[in-house]
């Protein structure tokens, strides 16, 4: 069996072909039975989200066309375009790919953690559809271990490398814990609401969604218990908000100095943190002027953004050794079972001839046949059944002049040929 990591991701296709080809989980069941059933796949699990849709299994023959045709016939799809967009990796190399996704070293945003969550369910799905044997077992429970590892002992999680996680890093910088600040969010846009998703993960006092429609802010407000505003009722809430973060699409300025210098003096000067995420700004520049207002802009960010970019790649390529480590220790650990299967083979194969040569002996001494003649002729039919095959390789290895496999066979066989001193 081979094992092959094959399948399409941000870096290799368009988001519309990528749309084609995903796997939604209510599809996947019947996917990952049609895989095995086409191509006779021992363990097979797919891994689906927005960047990338990946089929991992064990096959007897490694056919790349093979699982273009199965993949394009299942969701209807030119096997030609699939071809054009696809990557496929084999053994050694599969493993490391696969390592690779799982670490978050494949993503779209370098070191990511949400992968090896959708992994883990990828792989969950599987072995719950009853298409995951030994083999895959043991390989993502080492892969899971691997992701941890890296996570853990390198920094390729600990820099913010987009804006909106920027944001919230900078804000736990300045307040020691954010669970004691309220938050003004204005806006309603993607970034605003990537924003409030890790606002809420760090469990913040109370979080508030102002837009200039309310409609747009409770899609973002509801799912995480937030309230709502008008952008007319800020200057009334202002007062409230340790952290402001505004991103919208406005030509104006959304807070200006006055406003801002109000707030401050009706909080007695507490400080208050502010991001303005938008071009052009949501936050007149001067704001900074202010004694107790801290203003970034996404200028700011951006440098924090690149610099920490830098800070995971370098981490990342020191994961990439730690993977090529576990994948060839996986690799190791995968041929010794081999071995240990074919010398269980070996041994129950043997232990089957001794039987049947046993039965057969004792069959005849109990027709009273000469006890002496029974173990004669046993003796010597476990010993031809036993030198049989070692006998045929020995063979073989002599007339092709193999010098290799006659050494290890002798050395296996324990022969032990004595050189005789030459006659005068």
């Amino acid at each position: 069996m081979t094992l092959i990591a094959f399948g399409i991701n941000h870096k290799t296709a368009p988001l519309e072909l990528r749309e084609k080809i995903a796997f939604s989980a209510d599809s996947t069941v019947s996917a990952l039975a049609s895989f095995s059933s086409s191509t006779g796949a021992q363990d097979a699990m797919i891994v689906s989200t927005c960047n990338r849709t990946e089929i991992y299994a064990q096959v007897d023959t490694a056919d790349k066309q093979q699982v273009v045709q199965w993949l394009a016939q299942f969701h209807g799809l030119s096997p030609t375009e699939l071809m054009e967009n696809c990557y496929h990796h084999e053994e050694l190399d599969a493993v490391v790919h696969i390592m690779r996704v799982a670490s978050g070293l494949d993503s779209l945003m370098l070191g990511e953690p949400q992968i090896l969550g959708q992994v883990k369910q990828a792989y969950s799905d599987a072995r719950n559809s009853g298409v995951i044997n030994g083999g895959f077992e043991r390989l993502f429970q080492h892969t899971f271990a691997v992701a941890k590892r890296v996570r853990n002992e390198t920094e390729i999680g600990a820099n913010a490398i987009s804006v909106a996680y920027a944001s919230v890093q900078l804000a736990k910088h300045i307040f020691s814990s954010l669970d004691k600040s309220r938050v003004l969010l204005i806006g309603a846009g993607e970034t605003i609401e990537l924003v409030a998703k890790h606002l809420a993960e760090h469990k913040v006092k109370s979080l508030t969604v102002a837009n200039r429609t309310l409609a747009r802010a409770e899609l973002i407000a509801k799912p995480l218990g937030a309230s709502v505003l008008t952008l007319a009722q800020i200057p009334q809430h202002l007062k409230d908000a340790d952290i402001v973060i505004s991103s919208t699409a406005s030509q104006l300025p959304i807070l200006g100095k006055g406003l801002v210098e109000s707030a401050l003096k009706e909080r007695r000067h507490k400080p208050m943190f502010l991001v303005d995420l938008a071009v052009p700004r949501d936050i007149e520049p001067e704001v900074a002027q202010l004694n107790d207002a801290y203003l970034y802009t996404v200028d700011d960010l951006q440098q924090i953004v690149e610099k920490n970019l830098a800070n995971r790649q370098d981490a990342a390529q020191q994961a990439d050794q730690m993977i090529q480590q576990q994948a060839q220790q996986y690799l190791q650990w995968q041929q010794s079972q081999s071995a240990i299967d074919l010398l269980k083979h070996f041994r129950d194969q043997s232990a089957l001839q001794r039987d049947l040569l046993t039965a057969r002996a004792l069959n005849q001494l109990a027709d009273g046949k000469e006890p002496a003649t029974v173990l004669t002729e046993l003796a010597n039919k476990l010993t031809n059944s036993l030198i049989h095959a070692p006998t045929k390789a020995l063979k073989k290895a002599a007339h092709e002049q193999d010098e290799s496999s006659l050494a290890l066979l002798q050395e296996a066989l324990g022969i032990e040929i004595k050189q005789h001193p030459p006659e005068h």
